[in-house]
């Protein structure tokens, strides 16, 4: 059987740095480790953490209650009230937020000055979104397909400036941008995709039309791994979402050809490598 496993495939360098961060302070500091939100969107990894004494906030109800503590922010970011509340509560904050997310905050306080109105082409439940909304003002709006564009509460006139979430579908950003685009308004577009998310997705897509069975790795939650599954299932019927090994059914792969395995940005290599020896010893 031929296994080809995309190079993209596993950590970014956002997620990469963040995770390294939390690592970091286990060694260095004596004080209680907490990081808003899980670090990444990868179960094995913030599990990893808990059990050497990392506890996650989920609320700011829980972040007022904490002084004298370290707070790592995920790397998906957070908004400017949650460093508000850990600058008034004497915390130590270390921001693990990815770059390319940063930027799209520096983006949403600029725009603001400048009287434009913020819309953010993602997932409005998404921590990232969550996070880049708390850059925003009350006007900013977040839409993720055709039908919300249509329902969007502008005013002719108005001037916007159009962002992506980091990990959404390139294409389908750029079909809602012509959507939002066929209206008489002042737009500014800004592509805000990771390039590394673009890559991914693009490798993906490119594998899963060559092969029989595509492997797609993940967390459930995980934001990129959705849609490189999403990509992958157009092209390769075969295509299976797991987050472990032991999530996969031999019977998937037992009788094909070749497979080809891709990851999201928050997967760890060691669960890639555990797949793909496992896909090409086995099978």
């Amino acid at each position: 059987m031929e296994v080809v496993v995309a190079k993209s495939a596993g950590f970014c360098f956002g997620v990469k740095r963040a995770v390294d961060q939390v690592y970091e302070q286990l060694k260095r500091n004596d004080k209680p480790i907490y990081t808003y939100g899980p670090i990444i969107h990868n179960e094995e990894v913030v599990k990893d953490l808990e059990e050497k004494g990392v506890k996650v906030i989920e609320s700011e109800e829980e972040l007022k209650q904490i002084h004298d503590a370290v707070v790592v922010i995920r790397s998906h970011g957070a908004g400017k009230r949650i460093y508000d509340i850990m600058e008034e509560n004497g915390i130590e904050i270390i921001d693990a937020t990815c770059p390319y997310v940063r930027k799209i905050h520096k983006i949403a306080q600029e725009q603001n000055k400048e009287g434009r109105r913020l819309i953010i082409i993602g997932n409005d439940s998404h921590p990232e979104v969550e996070g880049i909304k708390g850059w925003g003002n009350d006007n900013t709006l977040v839409v993720e397909t055709p039908e919300q564009v249509e329902t969007l509460p502008l005013t002719e006139g108005e001037r916007l400036c159009i962002v992506s979430q980091t990990t959404f579908n390139y294409k389908k950003f750029q079909d809602l941008v012509e959507k939002i685009s066929e209206t008489r308004y002042d737009i500014l577009v800004l592509n805000t995709i990771c390039n590394a998310t673009q890559e991914r997705q693009v490798e993906a897509k490119r594998i899963a039309s060559e092969v029989d069975a595509m492997i797609v790795i993940g967390g459930k939650s995980s934001s990129n791994t959705q849609k490189l599954y999403e990509i992958c299932r157009r092209e390769c019927k075969n295509t299976y979402y797991i987050q472990t090994l032991g999530d996969l059914d031999p019977d998937c792969v037992n009788s094909v050809r070749s497979v080809g395995i891709t990851a999201g940005a928050s997967t760890p290599n060691h669960i890639i490598e555990e797949v793909h020896t496992n896909v090409r010893v086995k099978f």
